[in-house]
């Protein structure tokens, strides 16, 4: 892969931290990497539809692919940067590839409809 290829810009979050009453408690999201160059792929359409308590879910899988950064676990999630941002989370992966050359992950979006 070029870097040519990396035509997006993300920004990937962790799960952040609040101090609460009875203390440290999860609260909001914590920047980890701001606006890094990656490439995302839309993967197959497929029926990915579903209904959970009511609610019409649909999912759209992409595929991630963005230079070696350590730390990223699957419990961050990924914004993507355009028009508007679209926010995702890492459902498979990070996978290296090459020896600390890329990462690979599946990430994806949900939206839901009232039924």
């Amino acid at each position: 892969m070029r870097a040519g290829q990396l035509d997006r810009r993300v920004t990937i979050e962790r799960p952040g931290m609040i101090e609460g009453e009875y203390g440290p408690q999860p609260g909001g999201w914590a920047p980890f990497a701001a606006r890094v160059p990656a490439q995302v792929q839309d993967a197959l359409p497929s029926k990915s539809e579903t209904v959970q308590d009511g609610l019409a879910v649909a999912t759209r899988p992409a595929r991630l692919r963005m230079r070696y950064l350590r730390g990223i676990t699957s419990d961050m999630r990924i914004t993507l940067h355009g028009d508007t941002d679209v926010v995702f989370q890492i459902v498979g992966g990070p996978a290296e590839i090459g020896r600390r050359k890329w990462l690979e992950m599946t990430i994806e979006q949900y939206s839901t409809q009232g039924q």
